[in-house]
Order: C-alpha cells, then sequence, then structure tokens
C-alpha cells in the first residue's frame, strides 16, 4: 500500500522527460527539438516540476543554464529510471512480437563460425526468427534494439549479462596446393612466403603479429611487416585459401576452411591469445524465451568446438 501510495504522488512523465532532456542539453531550446515540442512547453513543463517540488531545478544565468544541487543529485536515479522505463517497453514489444530474435556479431565471426550453424538453431526452434547484423561497432545494447551479442575481447562488459563461449588462438595457415609447390615445413621456410596480415581493430596486446612470432621463434631474414593486410580476419583467411601466402590466422575462424581441407598449419604450432568470444545481453533480456533458447544453443555449440579442438590437439592436430 504505501510503494501504491508513493506511485500515486509521482510528478507527471511528460515534465520529468522535459527536465531530464533540459538537464542533459543545458537549453531549453534543444530539449525541445528533442521532444518535437515548442520551448515554450519546455519551460512549462519545467515550471511545472518546479511547483510540484518546491524547488527551483535551473539557475538562469548570462552564460546559459546550470542545474542547482537538488537537481544534480536526483539527476542520475531519474536517467535510471528512464533506462529502465526503455528497457521494459523494449520487453512488452518482444513479448508481442515473441518470434524475432535480433543478434549482433563481428563480421568474421559471424561469417565463419556463426551464420553456418544457425541453420541448426533455427531447425530446433522454428517459431523463431533471427535477425543478424554483423559490424565492426559495439552496439549500445541498453537501448533495447538488439537481444543478444557476440563480442570478441577481454570480457569486461559492465551491466549485461556475460558468458564466455570460446577461446583463441592463432596459427599459421596456407593453402594445400601452395604448402604442395612450396613446402613449409619450419619456420624458416617462411623465408620464401608471402605474408598475410590480419589487421583487426581488437585492441589485444597479447595477440601476435608476424613480426612478433618470427622475433619468438628466432627466425632470421623474414621481414614479418611485407606483405598484404586486411581489416577483417575473414578476409586474411579467404586469402590463404586463395594461395595468396601464409596467414597468422585465428583458428576459431580458420578451423571450418581446415577441418575442409581449404587451409593446412603444417607447423602445427598455435599461440594461444588473452581475448575470447562472449555472449552478451542486458539482464531484462535473458528473461525472454527466446534469448534463453539462443544463450542454451549457443552455449551448446562452443562447447562441442572447443572438445573437438581439444580432440585434434591430442591427436595429430595442432
Amino acid at each position: 500500500m504505501e510503494r501504491d501510495a508513493q506511485r500515486r504522488r509521482l510528478p507527471p512523465l511528460n515534465a520529468l522527460r522535459a527536465f531530464e532532456a533540459a538537464a542533459r542539453h543545458l537549453n531549453f531550446s534543444r530539449a525541445a527539438d528533442e521532444l518535437s515540442v515548442t520551448p515554450g512547453a519546455v519551460s512549462q513543463q519545467i515550471q511545472n516540476l518546479e511547483d510540484y517540488v518546491g524547488a527551483a531545478l535551473f539557475k538562469r544565468t548570462p552564460k546559459g543554464l546550470l542545474l542547482t544541487d537538488a537537481a544534480q543529485t536526483a539527476l542520475p536515479a531519474l536517467r535510471e529510471a528512464f533506462d529502465r522505463l526503455a528497457e521494459a517497453a523494449s520487453m512488452l514489444t518482444a513479448a508481442v512480437d515473441g518470434r524475432r530474435l535480433t543478434l549482433t556479431a563481428a563480421p568474421s565471426f559471424a561469417a565463419k563460425w556463426l551464420v553456418p550453424r544457425l541453420g541448426k538453431f533455427e531447425e530446433l526452434h522454428p517459431q523463431v526468427d533471427v535477425w543478424l547484423s554483423a559490424g565492426l561497432e559495439l552496439v549500445d545494447l541498453t537501448a533495447g534494439e538488439v537481444d543478444v551479442a557476440i563480442r570478441y575481447g577481454a570480457g569486461r562488459y559492465p551491466g549485461l549479462e556475460v558468458r564466455r563461449l570460446i577461446g583463441e588462438t592463432v596459427v599459421p595457415v596456407l593453402s594445400p596446393e601452395l604448402h604442395a609447390s612450396h613446402p613449409l615445413n619450419s619456420p624458416a621456410d617462411l623465408l620464401g612466403h608471402t605474408l598475410l596480415h590480419d589487421g583487426s581493430p581488437e585492441p589485444d596486446d597479447s595477440c601476435p603479429d608476424w613480426t612478433m612470432w618470427l622475433a619468438a621463434r628466432g627466425v632470421k631474414g623474414v621481414d614479418g611487416t611485407r606483405g598484404p593486410r586486411f581489416n577483417q580476419s575473414s578476409m586474411v583467411i579467404e586469402a590463404a585459401v586463395n594461395g595468396r601466402g601464409v596467414a597468422l590466422a585465428k583458428r576459431t575462424l580458420a578451423q571450418a576452411d581446415i577441418d575442409a581441407g581449404r587451409l593446412v598449419s603444417p607447423l602445427q604450432i598455435s599461440t594461444a591469445v588473452d581475448f575470447a568470444y562472449y555472449v552478451v545481453h542486458p539482464k531484462a533480456k535473458g528473461r525472454l524465451p527466446q534469448v534463453k533458447a539462443f544463450i542454451a544453443w549457443i552455449t551448446a555449440e562452443a562447447e562441442a568446438h572447443e572438445l573437438a579442438l581439444q580432440a585434434l590437439d591430442n591427436g595429430a592436430g595442432i
């Protein structure tokens, strides 16, 4: 009963929206543009809110608007409340349209690992329509437009539910035809090969480039800076498949081509890196049935992938 009484004493939502926008811009006109109303309407809503709370919220100075101490104290909680409202509205929409699952992932992971497996998920859950967006930029999951993201990084994603999927290593790979014509039986044999470079933008200092890899193995006479460079891991793998040289490739992304015989890794040298692949989502999204189903499915797929790699490594693999 007490909580219900507190809710009944809440100020009008439009007044709160006007205050939050004006406080963010410190300008009534820009707040009005954002809310598609007139500056006078924003001013009136602010006045209504000030009357309601019995305190001024802005200081009018010759240089513009400033927040009062009371406004500065309340603003963070108000912004969090609007974020929660937006999240709740997103959940209501998802509850109505439970068929849709919106995913985002980096282009290379999407193309080389996720998309080839998504058919299995769709067979298990034919009622769910998967909408996948691939891009290098990190999508703001708090906006509510995306349900789940697959991210490659260190695993620190504040405010999100995080589950580790797959670790990563890098391995030298080349096409079997190139290996047949120019055998790669030791690191020193790279002297006769073009080096292909993965120029992906992930800031992982533990991931070696060719210069670091060659130095760690004491290889002399090979210029680790020369050769074509690609800004996506999938492109450097495709270049290797097409016989353009030897790539220092992310194994998770290259493994399907290795399994299919389009690539070989004759040196059987892998280097572990600190980054891994993670599935992340806002906590509230985790209650949606399609998100629960996807998390369970992709976790099982990732576990099967890593077990398969371990079996290869314990045998004659890398």
